[in-house]
């Protein structure tokens, strides 16, 4: 498991965490049963407060993303496709409201930005 933070971004570092985690388990790179790294071990590796990946770890826990087995660790929790599939929804839901935004900010018409969209994805895929 690779997780890279960044001082300078805008997102707490508990929450890069945690956004890493969740598209490494999205992506099948974590799979079910896998176990994490403790979080002292985590926060050793990444030089953090165990505070933070705790922080980190819980929340992944009440997403439904991993479990915790007392005296054993944190496992990435088996999936339900439709859980993920909603997960990637609501995330690019939130990428596309902050696209409409600089849209809107640049003066762009939705007319415009679905062209934009439509080249970004790759065309009419009905063709």
């Amino acid at each position: 498991m690779v997780i890279i933070l960044s001082n300078s971004s805008d997102e707490p570092i508990y929450q890069q965490i945690v956004t890493q985690i969740k598209a490494q388990i999205m992506g099948g790179e974590l799979v079910a049963g896998e176990a994490l790294p403790s979080m002292r071990m985590l926060a050793q590796q990444l030089r953090i407060s165990v505070i933070t990946t705790k922080r980190a770890y819980e929340e992944l826990e009440r997403d439904g993303f991993i479990e915790t087995i007392t005296g054993k660790g944190c496992f990435v929790k088996t999936q339900n496709t439709d859980f993920l599939r909603e997960e990637c929804v609501r995330q690019a839901e939130e990428m596309l409201v902050k696209a409409c935004e600089k849209a809107r900010m640049c003066g762009l018409t939705l007319d415009e930005l679905k062209e934009i969209l439509e080249l970004v994805y790759g065309g009419d895929q009905d063709e």
